[in-house]
């Protein structure tokens, strides 16, 4: 089967971020990683609760729900072809809304891959096998049109520059890598450490340290100064929404390092795509998380009794403090985002 994960480090290799197998899904534990630890599910209500519970993050969940319906397949084998049916379409909406935010995303996916079983079924083949291999499809096409994404953002970066990210990007953080690599491109990266769950600090460094970059961690009141001190030439995040009016969504977090940027000059890339279905900023729904997360991490209480939290899982950073958004078909200015489905992707080309 053609797997379009070679030349990636260790978290983005297929495996390792979400599999099937024998009736299970494996999801690597990224709460936990450098400690390597998987959560095997074998109902897909089990995978809806992994994505739900951050068990994998940024694009580790399209792997999930996908997976996560090869595993309603299997599930639903004893039963009668309407019923099997009805049960893939039921499985493609909860998994489609383990997360709000990106719920629309998530959809995308799980429809697809109930498309494949439900053929499958009305032309008497296997659909376990047929709902696999569109799962694995699915991801294949986002990490190839990621890489070009990858391209683009590497044409962007100086020659022994400086970047500094924001969470964890990891499919064009992938790309982007193995874009350098494939050119001989060197550039130090400053990972933003990325609290409560530190994705940046325990997922983003370790692809880009794994693969020879010299990386280093910055926690996040730290921002100001590595801007100031430690030679940054650019910004950039991938995006958990796009909107067509260019407002975007990401983990919490990012909007403070944009304005930031502005305010040291310097540029700020989103990576992605707009969602078609997002005009604006209203379209949005940030998810909030509970409290209890940000009060203390790994079961290490961080504060006193009585003291309270929010978490909010995403802010939204507004078109004005954003550079370009470098898509798979170039970069766009923020505010001609509409331009972007002018081409042969269609609608639902935000999906890379």
């Amino acid at each position: 089967m053609l797997r379009m994960d070679e030349g990636m480090p260790f978290l983005l290799k297929y495996e390792n971020v979400a599999w099937y197998e024998e009736g299970r899904v494996r999801i690597l534990d990224r709460r936990v990683f450098p400690e390597v630890s998987y959560v095997e599910c074998t109902d897909y209500r089990e995978v809806r609760q992994a994505v739900a519970d951050m068990v994998t993050q940024s694009t580790g969940p399209y792997a999930a729900v996908a997976m996560g319906m090869v595993l309603a397949a299997k599930e639903s084998e004893n039963i009668s072809a309407g019923e099997r049916k009805a049960f893939l379409l039921r499985a493609a909406d909860e998994l489609a809304h383990a997360r709000p935010t990106t719920s629309n995303r998530y959809a995308l996916i799980t429809g697809k891959c109930a498309e494949a079983g439900i053929s499958a079924l009305m032309s008497g083949c296997d659909p376990v096998e047929a709902v696999f291999e569109r799962a694995v499809e699915t991801m294949n096409e986002r990490y190839s049109r990621m890489q070009l994404v990858g391209d683009e953002l590497l044409k962007l970066i100086p020659e022994g520059g400086t970047i500094l990210t924001q969470c964890y990007g990891e499919t064009i953080i992938g790309t982007l890598i193995r874009a350098a690599k494939r050119v001989g491109k060197a550039f130090r990266v400053i990972c933003a450490e990325t609290r409560p769950y530190m994705q940046g600090a325990r997922l983003t460094s370790a692809c880009f340290a794994e693969m020879g970059f010299d990386t280093t961690v910055a926690t996040d009141n730290m921002i100001a100064y590595a801007m100031q001190h430690e030679g940054v030439d650019l910004f950039t995040s991938a995006a958990d929404c796009i909107t067509l009016d260019g407002h975007v969504a990401n983990k919490v977090g990012t909007l403070q390092i944009a304005i930031l940027a502005k305010y040291f000059g310097l540029p700020y890339y989103v990576t992605g795509a707009p969602d078609a279905g997002k005009r604006g900023a209203d379209d949005i729904v940030i998810e909030m998380r509970d409290p209890g997360q940000v009060l203390s991490y790994r079961g290490i209480r961080t504060t006193v009794d009585g003291v309270k939290a929010i978490y909010p899982a995403f802010d939204v950073t507004p078109p004005h403090l954003i550079s370009g958004v470098v898509t798979d078909k170039g970069v766009y200015v923020p505010y001609l985002l509409d331009g972007y489905f002018d081409s042969e992707h269609g609608r639902d080309s935000f999906l890379v």
